[in-house]
């Protein structure tokens, strides 16, 4: 088995995803140099950061955080790229466990469960995995936390939010979720996952289908803020 991983390692070498260098045994998706200069927001040390600030008049949002800035141009926007539309369902599981890593003292991650917010049937069929999904699976090995997928659904698809206002976001896509199962989450703090936060519209939808069940408190969690 070491033969064959070394034979792949020199055929298909694994790159980083944002510099395109050769990753050493001991990296994964992104090298030590580009690791260490990850734009980090640092938002999970303090409680009023702009992330929270997007929800405040809108919705009871707990805890709010997201790792790192989404730049379009720099060289970590391919993070969330290869991660969506190129299969590298690894770029969420282990950004997600690195993610979890560095937020460990922060009261976000007090919470009993972790819901990501879901995909429309047809699209995750045509995508074959949700990315945020794949970023909470990942998070949830270093939080010891459990990953609901069957709770929050989409009920219609929505198309894309790209260019809209805030409030065009949010008219895409209000009344787009809804709860099944509710007595699993009756009374349950939730972590709510997302790849990238840009207006806060899908996840103030998202939290307010959780919301109606009864005592249930919703944090955030998003592994970029453009």
């Amino acid at each position: 088995m070491g033969l064959f991983n070394d034979l792949l390692q020199f055929f298909f070498p694994e790159l980083c995803v944002a510099c395109q260098q050769l990753l050493t045994a001991k990296e994964k998706i992104l090298c030590s140099s580009c690791y260490y200069h990850l734009p980090r927001t640092d938002f999970h040390k303090f409680s009023d950061n702009p992330v929270s600030q997007l929800f405040w008049g809108r919705v009871q949002i707990e805890n709010s955080t997201a790792w790192f800035y989404y730049n379009k141009g720099s060289a970590y926007q391919s993070i969330i790229h290869k991660l969506k539309y190129n299969g590298r369902k690894d770029i969420g599981i282990e950004m997600g466990k690195a993610f979890a890593s560095e937020i460990l003292t922060s009261p976000v991650i007090e919470v009993d469960y972790l819901i990501p917010v879901p995909l429309y049937p047809k699209k995750l069929s045509l995508r074959g995995y949700n990315q945020s999904e794949m970023i909470a699976l990942g998070m949830a090995l270093i939080l010891n936390k459990e990953v609901l997928n069957n709770v929050l659904i989409r009920t219609s698809y929505t198309e894309t939010q790209t260019r809209k206002s805030r409030f065009e976001r949010y008219k895409n896509i209000e009344g787009k979720f809804k709860v099944r199962n509710e007595v699993i989450i009756q009374d349950k703090n939730i972590l709510l996952i997302d790849d990238v936060i840009t207006t806060g519209s899908t996840i103030e939808a998202c939290a307010q289908a959780l919301m109606e069940i009864k005592g249930v408190k919703v944090s955030v969690a998003s592994l970029a803020v453009a």
